[in-house]
């Protein structure tokens, strides 16, 4: 028995020194999350670079109107799966995965996830104007969720997992891991801390490390050196960004409009519109081949220099049409890389104009195509710090965030002044959801402390009053309860009922601090988030606002009813003291 005892207690000091604490578990779970997704992704670009192979390669090379075929039967197919079998594998992937973190507690079947695989497969490998990157996030999420039921998480701790999923397949698909991780802090996650920062980086940054092992460690693109030749410059990469700004309205409102008169037709006429968009891809591929499918190919030539200015803004233009019909008809796949081809080309073409009729020295077009990839991504998905990461990811060059900054940024405010509404949450209310948007949680004010404090000190008692004294000045303010000063910068509360009790029972010539305990107070101040001193004012009558350099200055107190008033909520007057 003594060894038996002996041994139990040597396996428990074992089992506590590799117990892990609840952060220790969540970044190794970030780990195997972007591994996993990682290797998931892998296989899907493998996956439609084999369908793309088989059905737009040698074929279609000598048999030109064959490239017809594959597209329109793509499409149907793509269709087919996500509206019979895998409903829940429809759209882009961005919407659906907040609606599995907002609505289902971050709960993604696992059948959604074959079924994004499948289907997006099939519709960009044949040829359709969509990308990887949005059906990458989703399938992500949806790895993120198989792993957290496979630990038997919580709920809350499944809401936590699934942005790094989210993070680890965009990253994987972008070969870019700050903007993964920065564009589901921009779109996907409502509200964030360091331990939720910290895990979804580490998924983004193992998925990367993953995808490189397997897909090599270059980026997307081979992009030139770049330069800025002129100061002068600066001005035609802002006329970018107004440009790509004006268009991504116009495109985000198209695709707006056509989707409602889509979906006013009846429901089988879908098993039309989208092999009648994938034939009218074909048709366009007939002249224009590089809109076809995600349309990497296509970027990195405009990266160097290998298309006339003119051919530049007629790809970016076919690029616009294709994908809005595409996508309006319901075809699955992501809007990711139609976007940064639409904005390579429109910015390369705008570049070779300045570079022949701008009066000052310029650079080549390809300088323009690459701050123009980020810059219709902006406007269109409101993520600026997204797209401008992406840019200098993709470059590796520090000379490139200028131009970018101020091209994304012009478009952005463009795209944001001309139409308010995300592109996202306009997709949602045609779905008939409500999902949180992160531009507009941007734009609502945060009310602080000191919006709502009420300013002096005329209800302030000092420790050493006397308590029939305390007593007569708390009537005189005609509230339920005081702040007390004691000594050394603290603050304590009393209220007017105990120190009626107290001058009852003939206490009331002795001092506050003889004849009551004091119960100390914790002091705010004026910056800090409403929100914050109104957790506090559930435990505490009243709060004293100080000063941060200086904890004994008040600068006035906060109660209930100052808080009420500020939030614009009206309460009973018996309910405010």
């Amino acid at each position: 028995m003594p060894e038996q005892t002996g041994r139990s207690q040597l396996f428990s000091k074992r089992r506590l020194r590799f117990t892990m604490s609840e952060t220790q578990r969540f970044l190794l779970l970030a780990l195997l999350i972007g591994v996993f997704a990682a290797l998931l992704v892998v296989c899907f670009h493998i996956v439609i670079d084999f369908i793309s192979w088989s059905s737009l390669g040698t074929l279609t090379d000598r048999f030109r109107f064959k490239r017809l075929i594959p597209p329109t039967l793509g499409a149907l197919a793509a269709l087919v799966l996500v509206r019979r079998f895998f409903r829940a594998a429809q759209g882009s992937g961005v919407n659906q995965t907040k609606a599995a973190l907002y609505i289902s507690d971050g709960y993604v079947p696992a059948s959604t996830v074959v079924g994004k695989f499948v289907a997006c497969s099939v519709a960009i490998g044949t040829g359709n104007s969509l990308g990887p990157e949005d059906p990458a996030l989703q399938m992500g999420a949806g790895i993120a969720s198989l792993v957290g039921r496979s630990f038997r998480l919580q709920r809350e701790s499944m809401r936590l997992i699934a942005p790094m999923g989210a993070a680890a397949g965009i990253a994987a698909a972008f070969n870019t891991p700050i903007a993964g991780v920065l564009f589901v802090m921009e779109e996907i996650v409502d509200a964030w801390n360091a331990g939720v920062v910290s895990s979804i980086l580490l998924a983004s940054v193992s998925a990367v490390v993953v995808a490189r092992w397997f897909l090599g460690d270059q980026p997307i693109f081979h992009v030139p050196a770049f330069e800025l030749i002129h100061p002068s410059e600066l001005l035609v990469y802002a006329a970018v960004g107004l440009v790509g700004g004006l268009l991504s309205v116009l495109y985000v409102r198209s695709i707006e409009l056509l989707r409602e008169r889509l979906d006013r037709l009846p429901k089988w006429s879908r098993y039309v519109q989208a092999p009648a968009a994938g034939f009218l891809i074909g048709c366009f591929g007939l002249w224009l081949p590089q809109v076809m499918g995600a349309g990497y190919p296509a970027i990195d030539s405009a990266l160097h220099n290998q298309f006339p200015w003119p051919m530049l803004l007629s790809l970016g233009l076919v690029k616009m049409v294709a994908t809005w019909l595409c996508f309006s008809a319901g075809v699955p796949g992501g809007m990711f890389a139609p976007t940064l081809f639409i904005g390579a080309m429109i910015g390369g073409g705008l570049g070779g104009v300045a570079h022949q009729y701008w009066p000052f020295p310029t650079s080549p077009p390809d300088a323009y195509a690459l701050v123009g990839i980020g810059t219709f991504f902006a406007g269109i998905f409101r993520a600026p710090m997204t797209s401008i990461f992406m840019t200098f990811e993709v470059s590796g060059n520090y000379v490139v965030i200028l131009p970018a900054m101020v091209a994304n940024i012009v478009s952005y405010f463009v795209s944001r002044w001309l139409y308010p509404t995300p592109f996202f949450t306009m997709l949602a209310k045609q779905e008939g959801v409500d999902l949180p948007s992160a531009e507009e949680r941007r734009s609502i004010p945060i009310l602080r402390v000191e919006d709502a404090l009420r300013p002096g000190n005329s209800t302030v008692l000092r420790s050493n009053t006397p308590i029939a004294r305390a007593l007569e000045e708390v009537e005189k303010t005609g509230r339920d309860h005081s702040l007390v000063e004691r000594a050394g910068g603290k603050w304590s509360w009393i209220s007017r009922k105990a120190l009626s009790e107290l001058v009852r029972d003939s206490n009331g010539n002795q001092t506050l601090e003889q004849g009551i305990e004091l119960p100390l107070l914790p002091w705010v101040y004026p910056d800090l988030p409403l929100d914050v001193a109104l957790r506090l004012l559930g435990s505490y009558p009243l709060l004293p606002v100080t000063d941060r350099a200086h904890p004994e200055r008040l600068l006035g107190t906060l109660t209930l009813e100052d808080v009420h008033h500020a939030y614009g909520i009206s309460c009973p007057p018996q309910a405010s003291r």
